[in-house]
Order: C-alpha cells, then structure tokens, then sequence
C-alpha cells in the first residue's frame, strides 16, 4: 500500500458555533419538548442545511412567512431577527410566539430605536436581502433606515439631515470592508454617530482574525459553511484577501475538491458560526483517509459566552 503524503492541517479557533447559534437551536428544541411536535420555524433558524435537517426531524416546520403558520401551534423567530411587524401580527392572532434573535442582533434593534425616538435617521451597513438586514430595516417605518453596502453606495446615498445621522451594521460583515464603508460615511457625513462599540459580533470579529493569522502558513483555505451564511461566505473573503487565494466553502466533506489541493502541505480549516464542530470532524476524517496528517491549532481567541433562553421556556408548561 502506498504511503500517504504528509499533510498539515491548521483548525482556527475560534470556529464554528457562536452563543447566539447555540441559544438559537437550544430554543427550538426545548420549544419542541415543550409543546411537542409540531413547532413552527418562521426562516431557517440558522444559516446550516445539517442543523435545519436535524431539527426537522425532531419536529420543527420551517416556513418564510408567518402566514404559513397555524394559529395553534408555537412559532420560533429565527437568530437573524424579523421586522417588528412579524411579533406584532403573531400577538395579533394569539399565537405562542419565542424570539430566538440573537442578543447582539437585538442590541442593534435597541439602538436603532433610540436613535430613532431623538429624531436621527439610520445608516445600515448590510447586505440587501439577508435576513438580518429586512429584520433590522423592519424596526423602524420606511426611510428611517438607509441601506449602503460599499463605498460606492455611500456616494449616492440622500439624506434628510446630515446633521441627525447614525452608523449601525449587519453583524455578520467583514470587518476590514466594514471599516472601510464606515470612514467613508465618516468623510461624507462628519457628525454621523457611530456606535461605542462596534456592531460587528464577537464570533464574527474572532473568526476572521483567526483566518488572518492562518493564512500565512496555508496553501489554502476550507470554511465549512452554507452558502446563505453570511458570515461564513465573508471567512472566504477574508481568506483571499489575507493572501490564501485558494479559499474555498464547502458544507460537506463530499464537496472537497481533491483535485485542486494536490500537491498542497499545509491547509486550513474554520467554519462558519452556523457550522457543527461534527462536521469540521467530518472534514478532518476526509482528509486523514488520504494524507498522513498533523493538526495545528491556531487560537487567537477563547470564547465563554453564553446567552440565556427565553423565559417562557424556563416557565413550567
């Protein structure tokens, strides 16, 4: 039998699972344990195809649209958020509603309306389309949240009063892109407020410092991750931008391209925080079939966070 070649493989950590996707699957299965079988998810409660699947076989729905759901059974918001509407009708039809939005999504929510309530319009640097963005866009009426995705948008954007401006951001971006959009508004807009703190969340921030410093020994670069995950498509991005120019999402080990990493020596693994440690185990078991393989651990940060469920969970049924 021919030998393997060697192979090193760097694991960033942080990786993989942040607090608020942990909360999030953990509200839906204790929903589940709750009421039992059925329990209604309006969005996918994370951006992950083996976490919806698992979930659904427990017992979850997953729908788009409230509409979808019956008026007797519990429905669970998805981590990303919804627009104030989407509560707001669930309460109208007497419906057993649980918030699974991030806390730091959240965090974004309750700035947004105190800007709001001052009188000031929002900035929202984003992604058109995602669900954070529709559920933060969605807290206050229209015009009240401007969306800019790059530079370029800033250019273009017509405000009310450039005077009462704030800055608030998706969660998920890059950070250096982020950086770059919000000292664009800064240069345009002199008196926009911008957050104390940044928006950008903790995983995502820890995430992609740990590719930056991975990237260096790599030839390149697997993120495990779904294509509709925001902050698992801006590790690639990050990747490539940090020098990997091989950075490439997969879900699964079975969509590895082989081909494209032969003759590689050093490869490195993050994932996504909607991605399952079981699947970057997955991946690692892939790669052991076929090279004699080392593993490197690159930490740039150790997470503790937790979040607290709901309390309508923790309450006798």
């Amino acid at each position: 039998m021919p030998s393997r070649p060697p192979l090193t493989l760097y694991l960033a950590a942080p990786r993989g699972f942040c607090a608020g996707v942990d909360r999030a699957i953990k509200i839906v299965e204790m929903a589940i344990e709750k009421w039992g079988a059925p329990v209604y998810v309006r969005h996918e409660i994370v951006h992950n195809r083996f976490v919806v699947e698992g979930l659904r076989a427990k017992g979850a729905v997953f729908v788009e649209e409230l509409a979808e759901c019956p008026d007797d059974r519990p429905v669970v918001f998805s981590a990303h958020g919804v627009p104030k509407s989407v509560p707001a009708e669930a309460a109208n039809r007497r419906m057993i509603a649980v918030d699974a939005t991030c806390p730091l999504v959240t965090k974004v929510h309750n700035e947004a309306a105190r800007h709001h309530e001052a009188g000031t319009q929002l900035i929202y640097i984003g992604h058109e389309g995602h669900p954070e963005t529709i559920g933060t866009m969605g807290q206050l009426p229209p015009g009240e949240v401007l969306l800019v995705e790059t530079v370029e948008d800033v250019a273009r954007l017509q405000v009310r009063d450039p005077e009462r401006l704030a800055l608030i951001t998706q969660t998920t971006l890059s950070v250096d892109d982020t950086a770059a959009v919000a000292a664009a508004l800064k240069a345009r807009f002199p008196a926009i407020r911008v957050p104390a703190h940044d928006d950008i969340c903790y995983a995502t921030t820890n995430r992609q410092a740990a590719v930056k410093a991975m990237a260096p020994k790599i030839a390149a670069l697997l993120v495990i991750g779904a294509p509709n995950s925001s902050n698992s498509r801006r590790l690639v991005e990050v990747g490539r931008a940090a020098g990997c120019a091989y950075s490439m999402l997969v879900q699964r080990a079975t969509d590895i391209d082989w081909r494209a990493l032969e003759g590689a020596r050093a490869i490195g693994i993050t994932a996504g925080a909607s991605a399952p440690e079981v699947l970057v185990n997955e991946v690692i078991d892939a790669f052991r079939a076929r090279y004699d393989v080392t593993l490197e651990r690159v930490e740039t940060a150790v997470e503790d966070i937790e979040f607290k469920v709901p309390r309508i969970l923790r309450e006798p049924a």
